[in-house]
């Protein structure tokens, strides 16, 4: 089975890293965050405010702010529209993302 990329013909500049949770991943130019995420294999990075349950991207044009994350240390940035940048630190946000 041949990858996106190959069916697309695209060829991306140099990955670049990223952290998780301070563990590092590889993103490509032009990846948002649950793009380099979903390609690291991570499916959920948020937790609901009152059960706890896992979310990630819902519906992946920033509507229904299943995917927020904080970057950069800045919280409920969603994630399937936020491009990255070389060096870019994401954490997995619970609840509001703010500190009670």
């Amino acid at each position: 089975m041949r990858s996106p990329l190959e069916l697309a013909d695209a060829r991306p500049g140099p990955a670049f890293a990223v952290t998780l949770d301070g563990r590092e991943i590889e993103a490509l130019p032009g990846q948002t965050v649950a793009a380099a995420l979903w390609a690291a294999g991570v499916t959920s990075w948020r937790t609901t405010r009152a059960e706890g349950r896992p979310r990630g991207v819902f519906c992946g044009i920033g509507v229904c702010f299943d995917c927020l994350v904080t970057v950069n240390d800045r919280p409920n940035r969603r994630a399937c529209l936020v491009p990255l940048r070389p060096g870019d630190a994401i954490r997995t946000q619970e609840g509001t993302g703010h500190d009670d």
